[in-house]
């Protein structure tokens, strides 16, 4: 069979048509299209408009997709797409189910001038309203440029193909124009760019079945819409759980300066040791992702000891604020695996607004009404032992290993606020300087960086072997399935640190 218009136009740079591509995302057989023919002109040779809207299974679940068809005036919304759009967008809303948006397009069509940017306008306003209600995925397979971008950065998750994704609201043309910077599109606003510095984009791909594939599988943590619980799935408890779980505690070094793997530990405890990571390359400090205990998909945040120690940082505290967000607007609960030293110290945090945006955290936990599990690793220090999931922040369950350091801050910084005089005596007796220190340090450590104290004061609910942890996980969960989440009639809403 030859190949149609649409066909040779996509295939032609290596990628799919916009029909392919829904076909890939959806249930075989299942796609149903609306509004085929709305804006066709059969003078123009064209049966439709600029975008395929439709609705379709997804792993047996319906969700709304809409594709933006490149090969109809390079894939530019006018008001005719906009309409369409819109019309998805908001049957999404009102049957309850995900929308999921295969953007490719030249921006706003410049021969509709204002009339385009109108329909960007309302696409925006549905946007931001279905916020919270549904869950909202945008796969970039192409150029998104201009005003444009905004769109897919208000949904929940951004996808992005390696070599064929762009997203930039002025292109490397008009840079040049303006500021005289030669920049290629890559540099401007590549998938890679997005993925590790921007933190626009939740998942880099390889192609765009690997795009599409992501995409079905975060699907499958989510429930349909807000009104709903997540799904449960078919679990049998099985020898190989078993056993990652019974050596989690091997993959944790007891001294607190060696660093190790923390997504080893995550995979050790989830089901079938399978992790879905978000935003794996952008602020890798700090981990998060969906994964399942006995059935039952969770959010998981932790920190990353690899990286930087695990501290959180401008852009790790948005990374948790966010995802924490999105769990709670869903009914995910949220389980945080804590090894934390603080909150990275600098000038060059300070300046970039390490007290503003590390308060984002701060909201995202404190006003979370889905269960809250805490497990500290190994250690948890001062304003982050705070923000990591604990008590204070209405977390339900908190464990921690029996080594587990919690302190306003470690042994050694503390020992020059706390044992000043002595270690100045010491100095001035002539004694062993480090020696001092040393015995000083474990004086500390044994009166006020051990979790006892914690257990004392109930800020923990008790300490648990590393191989318990996935049990005590699972029971949790159990225990918190029916949790009364708590409405707030008194207010219009939060107004955290944006």
């Amino acid at each position: 069979m030859a190949e149609s218009r649409a066909q040779k136009t996509q295939h032609a740079k290596g990628k799919l048509t916009a029909r392919q591509r829904i076909h890939t995302l959806a249930d075989p057989g299942t796609f149903q299209e609306i509004n085929r023919f709305l804006g066709g002109d059969i003078d123009e040779d064209y049966l439709g408009s600029g975008v395929i809207t439709g609705f379709c299974k997804v792993g047996g679940r319906p969700v709304a997709v809409y594709a933006q068809d490149f090969s109809v005036r390079g894939g530019s919304l006018g008001q005719v797409e906009g309409q369409k759009m819109i019309h998805l967008m908001n049957q999404a809303v009102q049957l309850g189910m995900p929308l999921v948006s295969l953007l490719d397009s030249g921006g706003a069509r410049i021969q509709e001038g204002v009339a385009a940017l109108a329909q960007y306008g309302k696409v925006f306003q549905a946007t931001s309203l279905a916020s919270g209600v549904i869950p909202q995925i945008s796969v970039i397979l192409g150029p998104c440029a201009g005003g444009a971008v905004y769109g897919p950065a208000l949904t929940d998750f951004v996808v992005m193909t390696k070599n064929s994704s762009f997203m930039f609201v002025t292109g490397p043309e008009v840079v040049k124009a303006v500021t005289g910077e030669d920049v290629t599109s890559d540099e401007l606003g590549g998938a890679q760019l997005h993925s590790a510095i921007t933190g626009v984009s939740h998942y880099l791909a390889e192609d765009e079945e690997d795009a599409l594939d992501f995409t079905r599988t975060l699907l499958s943590y989510l429930p349909s819409n807000s009104g709903e619980k997540p799904p449960t799935f078919a679990y049998q408890p099985n020898a190989d759980d078993e056993a990652r779980a019974q050596k989690v505690g091997e993959l944790v070094p007891a001294n607190p300066k060696q660093s190790y793997d923390m997504n080893a530990v995550i995979e050790s405890l989830v089901d079938y040791g399978e992790f879905l990571e978000i935003q794996e390359l952008f602020a890798p400090s700090i981990i998060t992702g969906f994964g399942a205990f006995c059935g039952q998909p969770v959010g998981i945040v932790a920190n990353q000891s690899l990286v930087d120690a695990g501290t959180l940082d401008v852009n790790a505290s948005e990374k948790a604020a966010r995802f924490v967000q999105f769990c709670n607007a869903f009914s995910l609960p949220v389980v945080t695996l804590v090894d934390v030293p603080g909150y990275r110290p600098g000038t060059e945090q300070e300046r970039a607004g390490i007290i503003r945006r590390g308060a984002k955290v701060i909201t995202a936990y404190s006003t979370a009404t889905i269960p809250l599990i805490t497990v500290i690793v190994r250690k948890a220090y001062g304003g982050a032992y705070i923000v990591m999931g604990s008590k204070a922040m209405g977390a339900d369950f908190n464990y921690a290993w029996p080594g587990a350091e919690i302190a306003v801050m470690g042994s050694e910084g503390a020992v020059n606020i706390v044992y000043r005089k002595e270690l100045a005596k010491a100095k001035a007796d002539g004694d062993d300087l480090e020696a001092a220190r040393k015995r000083l340090e474990e004086t500390y450590a044994t009166q006020a960086v051990s979790p006892n104290l914690s257990l004392q004061i109930g800020e923990l609910d008790g300490l648990i072997a590393p191989e318990q942890t996935r049990q005590t996980i699972c029971q949790a969960l159990m225990a918190t399935r029916q949790k009364h989440r708590r409405a707030a009639p008194w207010k219009y809403g939060t107004n955290p640190p944006l």
